[in-house]
């Protein structure tokens, strides 16, 4: 197929897109080597002191583990259900398939402080508030959606007729499954894995909702941090989560290709 040539207009757009979105990390990363003790641009000294007091702090360790803890239960359960939920719709069609693709992906509709304040009245009466259980439950809500609607697409394009020989080779239904159709999925498992750990991790608007004081997620932390002093910690915080989400896109261009897994 030819590929016809892209315009210069259309590069430059391209360029102060690009130049638009990380204008913020132009200017949270200076920051973060500031050596002053309040948040200032340009910075009047220089200074790695923040990334040592992210260490030396623990509460912000603590919240860090909890996020990442947090982040592994809510990626494995969301590939523990949506797998076998997006191989009902796509493989097994039920009646009202469409409806049921459509109401997987309803919580991303909602404004998140709407759906926040929603989960803070279901479940203050469960006792689950400011409990872990109550913090998966709710980022379970938010990364199911992106599970399904991923693993489906991934699902939707697989032939279909390798799966049929395999099965009039004599494969059972379970065979065929773990042996043809998890493989050819790797790259909408990648992709799925990654998504839902990222937006796990990042997730700050209903963990506002569900945290409490002795149960902090990182964002949470960073968000209080700054609302009581502005130093700048938080930035330097917000440079090695840049970091750990530019490691997370590596792995996944090394072990699947980023155009295979979030192009198709």
């Amino acid at each position: 197929m030819d590929e016809r040539p892209v315009s210069p207009a259309l590069k430059i757009a391209a360029g102060l897109m690009f130049l638009f979105l990380l204008a913020p990390l132009l200017v949270v990363l200076p920051i973060s080597f500031s050596g002053d003790d309040f948040m200032a641009f340009p910075p009047s000294s220089w200074s790695v002191k923040w990334y040592g007091a992210i260490f030396a702090n623990s509460v912000m360790m603590n919240a860090f583990w909890i996020s990442l803890a947090l982040a592994f239960v809510v990626t494995v359960l969301s590939l523990g259900i949506g797998l076998p939920a997006a191989y009902a719709l796509v493989r097994l069609k039920p009646p009202g398939a469409e409806a049921l693709a459509n109401l997987f992906s309803a919580p991303l509709l909602l404004p998140t402080i709407v759906l926040g304040l929603a989960l803070l009245l279901v479940f203050a009466p469960m006792g689950l508030i400011g409990s872990f259980q109550g913090l998966v439950a709710a980022h379970l809500i938010v990364t199911l959606p992106y599970a399904v609607r991923v693993l489906s697409t991934a699902l939707a394009n697989l032939p279909l007729t390798v799966e049929e020989a395999a099965g009039m080779l004599g494969a059972r239904p379970l065979t065929v499954f773990f042996r043809v159709t998890l493989p050819m999925m790797r790259s909408g498992l990648v992709s799925t894995t990654a998504l839902c750990f990222l937006v796990s991790f990042d997730e700050v608007v209903l963990s506002l909702f569900m945290t409490g004081p002795r149960l902090q997620t990182l964002p949470v932390a960073m968000y209080n941090h700054v609302d009581q002093q502005a130093d700048p910690m938080a930035a330097a915080i917000s440079v090695l989560l840049v970091v750990l989400t530019l490691a997370v896109v590596l792995v996944v261009d090394r072990t699947a290709g980023l155009t295979r897994t979030f192009v198709k």
